[in-house]
């Protein structure tokens, strides 16, 4: 079963349209989504929480909707947003005490364990808290509930890179159940690599890609020579491409390419970069 489905998910402001956005996250995976800012990430998962009114799409989590089993579902996602959502008036143990009156499966001694774990002070109010503390504090309370699904928005945002490798093992440790799942975001992209089963690429409110990970490194390249070898090349090979007075480069399937044509493996980030700075053929 799905962890979570979005199909066709549409919401449109003045300046931006998030358009018929559709993917899913299998019970014992992690999906990384990444994107420039404004690119919707943050309005897909905030639709997904039923904080923003999509205008046409459908969202289910664990099998159930937002508008039938809005309390079932809230129970079983862990969700951090950018640091939003922790009265900033508390300091660690008072967040404790509210949100063990939220969640009726609030387990108070793996909150303290975390807290402990995060090296978050008790008697600082959030409001004083670094970026990083928020985050880890917005990490502490998702975590101490017991939930299916772990909704991250820039979860390892403000955090050093120890911190951030300790998290990931953490987020490792909680989707080896083969129930939980995983959709986080993150301008780290080096994160989602080490992290992600499948990546999710939006763009301007367009879902540009989205395949498992090992798929994208199987199926894709990056192909370098002349901005006359490029044109030489199948159009349909050429998912995007970049030309630049040094020469010209290209993100294609493998498949599709000559043999003998100059090909690296791509990561994560070179996909991300080449998708935003390239020019998009799709």
């Amino acid at each position: 079963m799905s962890a979570l489905e979005v199909k066709g998910l549409c919401k449109r402001y003045p300046a931006f349209s998030l358009e018929n956005v559709s993917f899913s996250v299998p019970e014992g995976a992690v999906m990384g989504f990444i994107g420039r800012n404004g690119a919707g990430k943050s309005t897909t998962l905030k639709s997904i929480l039923g904080l923003v009114h999509p205008d046409a799409g459908e969202v289910t989590v664990l099998g159930k909707s937002f508008r039938e089993e809005e309390q079932y579902i809230k129970e079983r996602i862990g969700v951090v947003l950018g640091g939003e959502g922790i009265p900033t008036c508390l300091t660690a143990p008072q967040v404790g005490k509210v949100m063990a009156g939220i969640y009726t499966n609030w387990d108070a001694a793996a909150y303290a364990d975390y807290c402990k774990r995060f090296e978050l002070p008790e008697k600082k109010r959030y409001a004083d808290y670094s970026t990083g503390m928020k985050m880890k504090q917005c990490l502490a309370v998702a975590l101490s509930h017991h939930p299916k699904l772990l909704l991250l928005d820039e979860a390892t945002s403000g955090l050093d890179p120890v911190v951030r490798d300790e998290l990931i093992d953490l987020l490792l440790d909680f989707v080896r159940d083969e129930n939980h799942a995983i959709l986080i975001s993150s301008h780290i992209v080096s994160d989602l690599e080490k992290l992600c089963d499948t990546i999710a690429f939006l763009h301007k409110g367009k879902l540009l890609l989205c395949e498992d990970k090992d798929t994208l490194r199987e199926e894709y390249a990056l192909w370098h020579g002349t901005a006359g070898q490029l044109e030489e090349l199948d159009k349909n090979a050429i998912v995007s491409r970049r030309v630049t007075a040094y020469g010209a480069e290209a993100l294609v399937k493998r498949e599709l390419v000559p043999a003998g044509s100059t090909l690296t493996p791509v990561s994560i980030e070179e996909l991300f970069v080449l998708m935003v700075k390239g020019e998009n053929v799709r």
